[in-house]
């Protein structure tokens, strides 16, 4: 094949121009650039084709629920149960059936800047989509468990959208509506996964406001989970309005005082 290497790059790479007689042409290459871009080519296609098979696989609770006649199925995950400051946030979304985003899956595995492009991917695409939040004050009236179906069960009741099927990540609500609970949920559905990336990126997003309210106490950094870093400000600075007065190291914080 007589053409440059850098040409070729692009038509690879960029222009979407290669199909299978290319790549015959390529494997025939002897040139050591091309047998590069021609590896480069396969491990791209060969991650391309195993995020696929994940989003399959990823579908696969959805599609049943579908085939059984619900039509509005919405995911359900929260973020923020262990720290000991900030909300916990739950979100719930339906997505269409058409849905597609390669390589979304539990928010927790994602980089932040994959996060972020998925957040408003989500939010366009989905057919009703909701985030709440319930605060330091009433979860140390409730308890962090009762919270964290609170706030999911006020995601659920503020959708636009009513749905006909819940799915969950190892819980369950009180709400009049059928639930299927799956354990390392936001690993096997993506509207779970999908719900589990609008939580983090809002409770993320929350902690770097705060951050700004209280410097010196590093709430971008740990988002309120207990490091080194988070309990030496408790130490230095005290305990503010978002700190969880019923977690132990800020219940013990409060004896001392």
């Amino acid at each position: 094949m007589n053409v440059s290497i850098k040409v070729l790059e692009e038509k690879i790479f960029h222009s979407n121009e290669i199909d299978d007689e290319m790549v015959e042409l390529l494997k025939k290459d002897e040139r050591k650039g091309v047998q590069k871009l021609l590896k480069r080519y396969e491990t791209m296609k060969q991650k391309e084709t195993a995020l696929e098979h994940m989003h399959i696989k990823m579908t696969e609770y959805e599609s049943a629920l579908r085939k059984d006649g619900f039509l509005h199925i919405a995911g359900l995950d929260e973020v923020g149960r262990g720290p000991l400051a900030g909300p916990v946030v739950a979100a719930a979304v339906i997505l269409p059936p058409d849905f597609k985003l390669l390589g979304l899956t539990d928010s927790k595995k994602l980089t932040k800047e994959k996060r972020e492009m998925f957040f408003d991917v989500i939010k366009d695409k989905a057919i009703a989509y909701s985030i709440q939040m319930v605060h330091a004050a009433e979860i140390d009236e409730i308890n962090i468990y009762e919270s964290t179906k609170l706030a999911m069960s006020r995601a659920v009741k503020e959708l636009n959208c009513q749905p006909d099927h819940l799915l969950l990540d190892a819980i369950k609500l009180d709400l009049p509506i059928q639930q299927t609970s799956l354990i390392k949920g936001d690993q096997k559905s993506i509207t779970i996964a999908a719900s589990s990336v609008l939580a983090k990126v809002t409770r993320d997003r929350y902690m770097d406001e705060i951050a700004l309210d209280f410097p010196g106490y590093g709430f971008s950094n740990h988002v309120g989970y207990g490091t080194k870093e988070h309990l030496d400000a408790i130490s230095k600075f005290g305990i503010t309005k978002e700190h969880r007065k019923s977690f132990k190291p800020i219940a013990e914080v409060l004896q001392i005082s």
